[in-house]
């Protein structure tokens, strides 16, 4: 095993890459259940891509036989219903892992110098992952996801001059088809998940490169023996490797807890309109996206005005967009000589603490009908989200921090 391990080491380097990656890459010592989410995402991810190779397998993208094939798969091939299950309790599973993953590098700062390309990545992957949602929600050609598409779609036309054409060329027809389905089909079983598995790596790579954070905040590489090894860091292979089976067990036991026996979530993971075929002439009384989406489409529907003579719906497209826009600019925004919230003011953490009850009452917002007491709701939330991001310059530099201690801390 030796000699055949010099032999490919000579011609691909294996191990070196496994010792840069495992073995000798060093992670701070004092990671807490937080961080477990970055991997439970590399999960999901397999899970997402292994049972998506066998549900294309007996999928039929054609607006004639779309829906019967996705009935198929349920009710006629042997284990098709887990397989269908898996995949869509793994879409939802995605973004809870994904959402917390955020709030993790929210929380502790992991954007900051000298890690602001790994956050862009992280940014680009969700930004992909959306996509790839949106695309794969049209698939079942039921009635919720030819209206959702619908909905989205339509949003492009309110762009002035570009609108209609470049909703034009998104359906590939004059309304949604199946010439829509089979190039949402493609994009979403090839082009979107090339892409998404090449930002994956490279968002490892970055991270890597200059090696993760904790919750303390404290680069580790600035305290090291005299071998060069980081005093408040451990291998990541094997300690962090086996580490992670404990979350990773916990994860798989509600994720199949939910698959077995609650795989539609009471509409929320599968919309009970989506098990109705897709019937252009008769409009749901509720359209609605899925849940990881209504925070940004509650956004939308908050505009009702129409300034400089544009349509509300283009500000609510702007809004939208710049929702998630901002995001990739934060590492500019955050002043704070600080990494970590453990030590800074109460100011950041009355700011996030509001952040994140916006953001759930914004998806709460988006999943039901519009109101009016709802709307002026999602006024003022969808003002506080955004004011946590344009404030960020002002109150992390005004606020008192407290001093960072030299390690890191258990």
């Amino acid at each position: 095993m030796s000699k055949l391990m010099n032999w490919i080491d000579e011609r691909l380097p294996v191990t070196a890459a496994v010792e840069r990656h495992l073995t000798k890459y060093y992670a701070p010592k004092n990671f807490n259940f937080l961080y477990a989410f970055g991997v439970l995402a590399m999960l999901v991810l397999v899970n997402q891509l292994v049972t998506g190779i066998w549900l294309t397998m007996k999928y039929n993208p054609s607006a004639e036989g779309a829906f019967a094939s996705v009935e198929y798969i349920m009710r006629d091939v042997e284990y098709g219903w887990l397989l269908r299950y898996l995949h869509s309790t793994g879409a939802s599973a995605f973004f809870i892992v994904i959402y917390m993953h955020m709030f993790r590098a929210l929380l502790y700062g992991s954007y900051k110098k000298p890690r602001e390309l790994v956050w862009i990545f992280g940014m680009t992957i969700y930004l992909v992952l959306m996509a790839e949602a949106f695309m794969g929600y049209m698939l079942p050609w039921g009635q919720m996801s030819y209206w959702g598409a619908q909905v989205i779609i339509n949003l492009f036309s309110a762009i002035p001059v570009i609108g209609d054409d470049l909703a034009l060329w998104i359906r590939g027809d004059y309304l949604i088809s199946g010439i829509t389905l089979n190039r949402f089909f493609a994009l979403h079983v090839i082009a979107l998940p090339i892409v998404l598995l090449g930002l994956v790596v490279l968002h490892i790579l970055a991270l890597h490169e200059v090696g993760s954070n904790n919750p303390d905040g404290i680069d580790i590489k600035k305290n090291k023996d005299e071998n060069g090894i980081p005093k408040d860091g451990i291998p990541f292979h094997p300690y962090y490797t086996v580490h992670d089976l404990v979350p990773i067990s916990i994860f798989l036991f509600v994720f199949c807890l939910v698959v077995f026996f609650f795989p539609e979530m009471g509409g929320h993971f599968l919309e009970h309109p989506n098990f109705i075929p897709a019937n252009p002439l008769q409009t749901p009384d509720h359209i609605a996206p899925v849940w990881y989406f209504t925070p940004f489409y509650a956004m939308l529907r908050a505009v009702t005005i129409s300034p400089f003579g544009l349509p509300a719906q283009f500000w609510g497209v702007v809004v939208m967009g710049g929702a998630i826009a901002i995001l990739f600019v934060v590492p500019w925004l955050d002043r704070s000589p600080v990494r970590s919230m453990r030590y800074k003011g109460w100011m950041s953490r009355v700011a996030l603490t509001t952040f994140v009850i916006s953001f759930l009452i914004l998806g709460y917002l988006g999943g039901v009908p519009q109101t009016t007491v709802g709307t002026i709701l999602a006024q003022v939330t969808t003002v506080l989200y955004f004011a946590f991001f344009i404030l960020m310059p002002f109150y992390t530099r005004m606020e008192k921090t407290k001093p960072l201690p030299e390690r890191v801390t258990s």
